[in-house]
């Protein structure tokens, strides 16, 4: 009987044992589970609540999705996105010994030149004669003065010939064709005057000005139309002068001077009406003194010979080009003229101005000469 009593005791007490442990496992694991997730929930609390203390405004409610809702400002300036543009590539300057130059040229005025041929040969030269290089940055802008009147046959050569040469010269440059409107009495040093002044309505950047007679065509593309320190004189070696200079004060045919140069000899004269003595009238300007001091400092710069050379189409003298029976008194006094009568004084009226493919043309009043008394 105790036999069977404590057996049945010992039972008992395994299957009290046995509910302990089953309760403690259900404990453990409702523990971890509570655990779980209080863990999560200030997880989530400790992640947001900081955000909302630095960016207030990133707790609003406001829907963006709307067309017309405006998030709430933060206080500070608004900075626009800036979109990158387009990249423009940086040239490197041209060389001042441009590699494509060919030297010594051959000229013949005899083939017939027709303007869409010489078109058609410079396909890279804008409307109104103006080229940039497309491979470099040029250091000056160059605007080319043509004085003008009933020369179409000879500006056809002439731009036949100049813009291949210039072009591999790499000049950023623009042709001007100065014409003289009506008959009276050619004034081609106060067609330049206006060249000078018409050239830098249409374009200030111009800084070198090439003043070239429309007959006259450069031997050798070495002789660069550029501006120096001094004033250039391109045209010392001409077919018709034996390829020589006529006389050391020659400065005529084709001339060069940068804009600061041109302004401090006030320009060129206005009052040569006729054939001849502009061009020594230009060079006493340059090189004459006044008062003991010289005018400009300036002294006029040559090429070498054998490169300043040119051809001059051959041409009877134009009608109403006579020469100016009083050049030779005038030149004698420049340095009492010069400061009143240039590019400060020049009148005249534009009539027209049109870009062509090749040059731009502008006509011009440049008024009539006066009235000089009879020769006796």
């Amino acid at each position: 009987m105790s036999r069977l009593l404590g057996g049945t005791l010992e039972r008992v007490c395994k299957a009290v044992l046995l509910l302990c442990l089953l309760h403690f496992l259900v404990a453990v694991i409702l523990y971890f589970d509570v655990y779980a997730q209080h863990l999560a929930f200030f997880s989530r609390f400790s992640a947001r609540g900081p955000a909302r203390a630095l960016h207030p405004a990133a707790s609003s409610s406001t829907n963006c999705s709307r067309p017309n809702a405006t998030a709430p400002s933060s206080g500070l300036p608004e900075v626009p996105s800036v979109r990158p543009g387009p990249t423009v590539p940086v040239l490197p300057p041209c060389p001042d010994s441009p590699p494509g130059l060919v030297g010594r040229l051959l000229i013949e005025f005899t083939s017939p030149m027709p303007l869409e041929r010489v078109q058609r040969e410079n396909p890279g030269v804008l409307l109104g004669g103006r080229y940039t290089p497309p491979d470099c940055t040029p250091a000056q802008t160059v605007a080319v003065i043509i004085p003008f009147r009933h020369r179409e046959h000879h500006l056809r050569y002439w731009l036949h010939y100049l813009h291949p040469i210039l072009r591999r010269q790499r000049l950023r440059y623009g042709i001007y064709v100065i014409n003289q409107h009506g008959e009276d009495t050619f004034n081609r040093a106060k067609l330049l005057n206006v060249g000078f002044l018409e050239a830098l309505k249409e374009d200030a950047a111009y800084d070198c000005f090439i003043f070239s007679d429309v007959d006259l065509v450069p031997m050798d593309d070495r002789n660069l139309y550029r501006c120096g320190d001094q004033p250039r004189h391109f045209a010392i070696a001409m077919d018709k002068f034996g390829f020589r200079l006529p006389y050391a004060g020659y400065f005529g045919g084709v001339s060069g001077l940068s804009k600061a140069q041109f302004l401090r000899i006030n320009g060129f004269p206005n009052e040569y009406w006729g054939w001849g003595g502009e061009d020594d009238d230009i060079f006493n300007r340059l090189s004459v003194p006044i008062l003991r001091i010289s005018l400009t400092g300036m002294k006029i710069s040559r090429p070498d010979i054998r490169i300043g050379r040119y051809r001059m189409i051959k041409h009877d003298r134009d009608k109403h080009n006579e020469p100016n029976p009083q050049r030779f008194t005038k030149i004698q006094n420049t340095k009492l003229t010069m400061k009143r009568d240039g590019i400060g004084s020049v009148r005249y009226q534009v009539l027209e101005v049109s870009r062509q493919p090749l040059f731009t043309n502008i006509t011009v009043d440049i008024g009539r000469p006066p009235s000089w008394p009879p020769r006796g």
